[in-house]
């Protein structure tokens, strides 16, 4: 782990920049003691609907999205941005601290990916709209 690299605490585990919707998806399922298959079912979606969600290939529409905050007893807010009634993460002494250090590190290095993933982005864009200038 690099050094000055900040511990993210409990509160933080499921927050806008440790996790993703997916993640706090299938958190409050697995919190709520349901499978896949439960919650696709109660939800009146197909399995592989639900898992693309979990994987964070797609995202619900806002009915769908109600149905999950209601259903997990979580807020659409936390659902979405990590933020608000939700879950909490596990509790640190549960782990051994090699693991909670590990953990640790995998969740800098995705919010650190996620936020390259988007500066790779606004770059793309500049240089497309770069090109078309030269071109027309």
């Amino acid at each position: 782990m690099e050094d000055g690299a900040k511990m993210q605490d409990q509160d933080d585990w499921y927050g806008p920049d440790a996790a993703t919707f997916g993640d706090r998806l299938t958190a409050a399922r697995e919190k709520a003691g349901l499978t896949q298959k439960d919650l696709s079912r109660r939800l009146g979606v197909k399995l592989k609907t639900l898992t693309d969600w979990e994987s964070d290939l797609s995202e619900p529409r806002a009915n769908k999205l109600s149905m999950i905050a209601g259903l997990l007893n979580v807020s659409i807010v936390w659902l979405l941005t990590g933020e608000g009634e939700g879950v909490s993460g596990p509790p640190e002494e549960e782990l051994p601290a090699d693991l909670t250090a590990v953990f640790t590190e995998i969740r800098d290095l995705k919010t650190q990916m996620t936020k390259s993933a988007e500066r790779l982005g606004i770059l793309e864009k500049r240089l497309r709209q770069r090109l078309k200038e030269e071109l027309a």
